[in-house]
């Protein structure tokens, strides 16, 4: 039992690390930023115009596309990065969670198979 508690007391003090760095988390966004470059329309050119930047997400089942001005790019494309991490440590913490839940908590008792 003293095993169970040690590995108890080790994934709790995991957890609220992860918790603790959630608090640092700063804006989020879902989605992807893409450069897009535009072929000129006039005469035979082959000059490509921008880049322009496209931030693409899921909203309720359907694909939104917005664009973006050059100085939106960076704190979107950070709000993205956050979401990921935050992805990331939520993972985690989920599984921990169950780890934690399995040591600490009775399960059912399993019968022995029949032979």
């Amino acid at each position: 039992m003293i095993e169970r508690a040690v590995s108890a007391e080790r994934l709790q003090r995991r957890f609220e690390r992860l918790a603790r760095q959630l608090g640092k988390t700063g804006w989020v966004l879902v989605g992807t930023i893409r450069p897009r470059r535009i072929p000129a329309r006039h005469g035979a050119s082959r000059k490509l115009l921008g880049p322009y930047y496209q931030w693409t997400f899921k909203e309720r089942g359907k694909t939104v596309t917005v664009n973006l001005s050059a100085a939106q790019v960076e704190p979107f494309q950070r709000a993205i990065d956050q979401q990921r991490k935050l992805d990331e440590l939520l993972g985690q913490m989920r599984a921990l969670s169950r780890q934690f839940l399995d040591a600490t908590t009775q399960g059912v008792i399993r019968r022995r198979p029949r032979p």
